[in-house]
């Protein structure tokens, strides 16, 4: 093992086991206007009026008349207001936002307020077609720390907001366009941050502008923590997604596949451009095949905005392709494994962006690692024979990428990274970057990064959580991008502080993001050349053994074999890779989330939304393939997203063998219980 993959003791263990870590809401509330949210009941409706009870003194209702810059939180296309416009888009959109200094106090008022609606007729499915069609629905973030803001009016005008967020950067940008104000007028601090998984990269703009502008009104400090159904009901989610998929073949090679994805972006737009180009790109897999035609539309619903997820619009799209390609070789009478494996990407082969794979494409080798684990083609064809009795058992398998860094020409155009180290007179270094800790460790591999290359201990380097006043943009925490970007910035900017360290002084180095010179430029218009850099690997084989009394599955194992490539601490990565597994394995059986005809969703707390714990996997196990990238950090990739993506095909395919339902194609995930039971049904019939 390189020395730079041998695990340390995480720098904020002991703050966080000991209870010490100080999150947005263990902020002492004296002086502190409790915020909450009004709200909406309805999936579409003019807001005539809203009827407030006579409010106490000290106590403020703001709504969007009180925002002093522009209705719009910044996201991508900005059309998510701060409070609602005219109409309200979904149940759950924030009307308006009752402060004051009890917490009981507001709640009991808010309650008391009443809305004027005039209903407009909602929209809430997809537009279905009758082919061969893919179908998945939402995943919840789950993170462990609900969303939660705070905003304190400072001397001179300014606003600091701080609280649970990805990209402080993303706030700040937004928290400015709603007060009118200028960049040195706010200022953005990640607190510590219990979880994100994408659903901490967009929405803190939204519910810091709100709390902004409340704390401008009120000039007094605002917080708002949503509580857990508040949370599950109304903020985020992944996309679900609808795609058909069409295949050609010729002598028994695919020469052909068109693909049409479809995905639910709900009332507003958020980050579903840039999720979709994701699930666009990923469409036809890690296949070559000569012609490729993808389409791709993100539809406006009634229903609570989409954002991001770990996997980001991939996980949707690698289902359909694996799923796709397993039927056209059950159709074909040949084993799915083998004629996947005869339409392999390699190195050097054409994207489905006709960029290039530039680098080692270790698919093949995944694929023997992960046979070594659990005697893959052995079971799979052992259980592809007819099976009767109770219980009966699958081997499902897909294969997949996940591309490393923002898409296209993003980290070049829009994102332009720069790091800093500050050296102090006695000695410690001081990492200075934006990319926030949400749980996958940036606070120690950074440090770990940097004293590795100044031969310091570990304790000499830290790294705060990111402050926009005092750090620079090195752009969000998303993309998979933190290490491989960001780590070889502070990498490089280490080798140049080694290179004129003088002791007992201060000194300061930055570094800024050059695009690596092989890639081929990625234009957005004809939505062609290198989608990415370089991509991540992996291998997943699920073994499962259904109940056909009880329609329950239970998983036997899970394995998978993933090239992140260098890890820069081991137990970090394979924390990664488990968690992320266990979290795509949620996705396929049992996170079923789903609203009922009003467009509210049904599933709002963890008594009825489900969430895959140890117990569920009990024998899970992951391996490491090392791929070096020349342009990361020690040969380092993007590591965040990889383990997720191709969990749900794995599973799915694993539980239709089992079903012997080669019949009954299964196309849907999560594909529960009573799905099981409905296609024994047919089974039956």
């Amino acid at each position: 093992m390189d020395r730079i993959s041998q695990s340390v003791v995480k720098k904020d263990h002991l703050s966080k086991i000991s209870g010490r870590s100080i999150y947005v809401a263990d902020y002492p509330p004296e002086g502190v206007l409790c915020g909450k949210l009004l709200h909406s009941t309805v999936a579409r409706a003019k807001v005539k009026g809203v009827r407030l009870p006579p409010l106490p003194e000290g106590y403020t209702w703001v709504d969007a008349r009180d925002v002093p810059g522009d209705n719009n939180v910044n996201i991508v296309l900005d059309d998510t207001p701060v409070y609602c416009r005219e109409t309200v888009e979904y149940i759950g959109e924030p009307i308006g936002m009752l402060c004051g200094p009890d917490e009981a106090k507001v709640a009991a008022l808010l309650s008391q307020c009443k809305v004027d609606y005039e209903p407009l007729e909602p929209v809430l499915d997809l537009d279905r077609v009758f082919e061969e069609e893919f179908e998945t629905g939402y995943q919840e973030q789950a993170y462990l720390e609900p969303q939660g803001m705070m905003a304190e009016p400072e001397e001179g005008g300014k606003m600091f907001v701080h609280g649970s967020v990805q990209c402080a950067y993303y706030v700040q940008g937004a928290v400015m366009r709603a007060l009118g104000a200028a960049p040195g007028g706010v200022h953005v601090l990640q607190d510590v941050t219990g979880g994100g998984f994408g659903g901490k990269e967009a929405f803190p703009s939204i519910l810091g502008c709100q709390v902004a502008v409340a704390a401008h009104k009120t000039g007094q400090k605002v917080r708002c923590v949503f509580d857990r159904r508040e949370d599950m009901e109304y903020t985020s989610k992944r996309h679900p997604s609808l795609c058909r998929y069409k295949i050609a073949v010729k002598d028994g090679k695919v020469t052909a596949i068109d693909c049409d994805v479809v995905f639910n972006a709900g009332a507003y737009s958020t980050l579903s451009a840039v999720v979709l180009q994701r699930g666009i790109i990923a469409a036809p897999g890690v296949y070559n095949i000569p012609n490729v035609h993808v389409s791709g539309r993100a539809l406006k619903t009634n229903t609570s905005p989409c954002g991001a997820y770990r996997g980001f619009g991939a996980p949707q799209t690698f289902f359909a392709v694996e799923r796709m390609m397993d039927h056209v070789a059950q159709a074909l009478g040949v084993d799915e494994i083998e004629f996947k494996a005869a339409h392999l990407v390699k190195q050097g082969d054409l994207t489905s962006t006709q960029g290039r794979y530039h680098f080692p494409v270790p698919l093949s080798a995944q694929l023997e690692e992960v046979d070594k684990l659990c005697s893959l083609r052995e079971k799979h064809r052992l259980y592809a024979q007819p099976q009767t009795g109770r219980y009966r058992r699958g081997m499902g398998f897909s294969w997949y990428f996940h591309g490393a860094g923002f898409t296209g020409s993003g980290e070049r155009d829009l994102i332009k990274a720069v790091a800093k180290l500050h050296k102090y007179a006695d000695g410690t270094v001081e990492v200075l970057a934006s990319n926030g800790d949400i749980g996958q460790g940036v606070r120690t591999t950074f440090p770990k990064i940097v004293a590795h290359e100044l031969n310091l201990p570990l304790e000499k380097v830290y790294y705060n959580h990111p402050d926009t006043a005092r750090v620079p943009d090195s752009g969000p925490t998303v993309a998979s991008r933190s290490l491989m970007v960001v780590g070889e910035l502070l990498r490089r900017a280490a080798i140049h502080l080694r290179e004129i360290w003088a002791d007992g002084q201060e000194q300061e180095v930055e570094e800024h993001f050059k695009e690596p010179d092989f890639m081929i430029p990625f234009y957005l218009d004809k939505f062609q050349g290198d989608a990415y850099p370089t991509y991540a690997w992996a291998v997943n084989a699920i073994e499962v053994e259904v109940d056909t009394l009880t329609g329950l599955t239970k998983i036997l194992g899970a394995y998978g074999s993933f090239d992140v490539g260098t890890p820069v601490d081991y137990n970090i990565v394979m924390g990664q890779m488990e968690g992320g597994y266990l979290q795509g394995i949620g996705h396929a059986s049992i996170e079923k989330m789903d609203y009922d005809a009003k467009g509210r969703i049904r599933n709002n707390s963890f008594s009825d939304y489900l969430i895959p714990t140890t117990l569920d996997v009990p024998k899970l196990e992951c391996v490491l393939h090392v791929e070096q990238y020349p342009d990361g950090p020690y040969g380092a990739k993007g590591a965040g997203e990889l383990p997720l993506v191709g969990a749900t095909a794995a599973y799915v395919s694993a539980v239709e063998q089992a079903l012997g339902a080669a019949r009954h194609p299964l196309n849907k995930a999560p594909f529960v219980a009573e799905d099981v039971l409905a296609e024994l049904g047919k089974e039956v019939n």
